[in-house]
């Protein structure tokens, strides 16, 4: 039909309208569509899964569990399905996830603030030996993960820790995670303020309530009065950091939106300075926005990181005062630069009761049951009834007297626990890699272990603080995009032109001074032989053409493509 004067619309072909469909703010009255993980999590609370693990699946078995319980609900337990064994990374991103499942069950016990007694410690350290083949991970995260776990044992796991004030509740899954800490709070010389109290709070109002067990993804969260800076706050949902301002005194500087994986943002501050008795209720308000305005329509959107970065830091801390708090925050400073290179705490310190902390390095955050239970012995052997874990998967014995210290840091040695480490064992980490977790493409904590021993019969003489963090996949649970070196896990051709594991790699990034993110030079991949000459051959090349004083991560921002090659 030709257009007329009467019919102006046949000038122009009719435009489908279609009605946007938000991005899943329940705020914004956006509860439909739902994808599948909004789906089980609608059609039951993930934390109902424990009463059917303790009366229906540990008394029938591995098979009688519902699929979405065993891939959904039970990570709000620490649960998740381990890799069967043999499969190679290039079937990850190919197989169904029922032809990766094993039979068998990482299971991640919590440690909120890295605190456990010796007497905790001696129980995961059991457990380990009777129902995990040995298994005992220490996490970037500060807490123990356990592998082979059997369905059948879950309850008398569970009876065990919960019997010693440990829990697994809401370790994994859509839900507040651990709260992580600094290890040495309310120990430490230098510290701005004890942050163990809000932890406790917050551990109280709300892990394992309903309220908060249905976020679009998880929630991380840090909070740290050291001026070592020592939780990697840039890189967590909420982060709360010690401070000392000018009329209130010490308390804390907030922030928000940050995290790793696929799409890095640092956290950025609020500008808002909390007392220690308000951490709680703005860490509440923080995470009832991220359950109410978070972005649950796709997954790859559903971390907090994603709404801060629309939104901005402004209106974020404008609609925590009004819609959720009822009020104004102070305005505060932003925190020091932290005062020394190394933040793990690691070594021998004096506490500010006289007595001392040993800080020391197990390799890549792998020790085993019989070995925690051994550190458990040789604390009270010394002294001590407290032990800490650290976001750099390390350990830490408290109280120790000082006529203790020296046969303490000796019989760390020999279990390999050395409180005195290179700088490669001091900053090297590693995930878990493709040996148990399903999405991984290669191995990493061998290769990390291994790694460790070539630098350190290669360069002896290198003394400079240095972080080498490998992952398995592109997922950056080892915090690659940090690292002054970081490997991303893939598959790559070799020389011959065969697919073979290796890793892109990432150079300069930092948390503390000036944190940012790695460069990625072009084209640069190695493979897992060619690692230990790679970053031999880069280590060199900065101790050759470093200025005084310069740290690694600034001599990669700087350096040729050929020089970081």
């Amino acid at each position: 039909m030709a257009a007329t004067p009467q019919n102006p619309a046949a000038a122009t072909p009719r435009r489908k309208v279609s009605r946007h469909r938000g991005e899943g703010q329940w705020a914004a009255g956006h509860f439909t569509p739902l994808n599948g993980n909004e789906q089980f999590k609608k059609d039951d609370d993930g934390l109902n899964v424990r009463t059917r693990i303790e009366t229906i699946y540990s008394k029938r078995g591995f098979d009688s569990i519902d699929p979405n319980d065993l891939r959904g609900r039970m990570r709000w337990w620490g649960l998740y399905t381990q890799r069967k064994p043999g499969i190679d990374g290039g079937k990850t991103a190919i197989l169904e996830p029922e032809e990766l499942d094993d039979k068998y069950f990482m299971l991640r016990v919590r440690i909120d603030g890295g605190r456990l007694t010796t007497e905790q410690l001696r129980v995961i350290g059991e457990i380990s030996q009777e129902f995990a083949r040995g298994t005992a991970d220490i996490t970037d995260r500060q807490n123990i993960q356990y592998h082979w776990i059997r369905i059948e044992d879950v309850p008398e796991i569970w009876n065990r820790l919960e019997a010693v004030g440990l829990s697994t509740t809401e370790a994994c899954g859509d839900t507040p995670r651990v709260v992580i800490g600094s290890p040495v709070a309310g120990i430490a010389e230098d510290e701005i303020i004890d942050g163990s109290p809000a932890i406790e709070e917050i551990q109280r109002r709300i892990i394992g309530n309903k309220a908060f067990s249905n976020l679009p993804r998880k929630f991380k969260s840090a909070i740290s009065g050291s001026p070592l800076l020592d939780v990697a706050h840039e890189i967590n949902d909420i982060a709360f950091v010690g401070v000392n301002h000018p009329e209130h005194g010490p308390g804390f500087d907030v922030w928000v939106g940050g995290g790793l994986s696929t799409n890095p943002k640092i956290g950025v501050r609020l500008g808002a300075w909390v007392g220690l008795d308000e951490v709680p209720d703005v860490y509440e308000g923080v995470i009832s926005i991220f359950r109410d305005y978070g972005y649950r329509r796709l997954r790859t959107r559903a971390r907090l990181k994603f709404l801060v970065a629309d939104w901005g830091p402004e209106k974020f801390r404008q609609v925590l005062q009004d819609e959720y708090l009822k009020r104004e925050l102070a305005d505060g400073p932003a925190p020091d630069q932290p005062i020394a290179r190394w933040r793990d705490h690691v070594g021998v310190h004096r506490q500010k009761d006289g007595r001392f902390y040993i800080g020391f390095a197990p390799r890549v955050g792998r020790v085993d049951g019989a070995t925690l239970t051994k550190i458990a012995e040789l604390a009270e052997a010394h002294g001590s009834g407290r032990v800490r874990t650290t976001v750099e998967q390390k350990m830490i014995v408290l109280d120790v007297e000082e006529a203790q210290v020296e046969s303490l840091v000796e019989a760390l040695e020999a279990l390999d626990l050395t409180a005195k480490p290179s700088p490669f064992r001091r900053g090297t980490m590693a995930c878990t890699g493709i040996e148990y977790c399903k999405l991984a493409i290669v191995e990493t904590k061998q290769r990390g272990s291994s790694l460790i021993d070539e630098l350190e019969r290669r360069i002896p003489e290198f003394d400079e603080p240095i972080t080498i963090n490998i992952n398995g996949c592109p997922n950056a649970c080892a915090r690659i995009q940090v690292a002054d070196i970081g490997l991303k896990g893939q598959l790559v051709l070799d020389d011959q032109g065969e697919q073979v594991e290796g890793y892109q790699v990432h150079l300069g990034g930092a948390l503390g001074l000036e944190a940012g993110f790695g460069r990625k030079v072009r084209g640069l991949k190695v493979t897992s032989d060619e690692l230990p000459d790679y970053v031999e051959r880069v280590l060199k090349r900065f101790q050759d053409e470093r200025e005084d004083g310069e740290r690694f991560a600034v001599w990669a921002s700087r350096a040729s493509e050929e020089a970081l090659s």
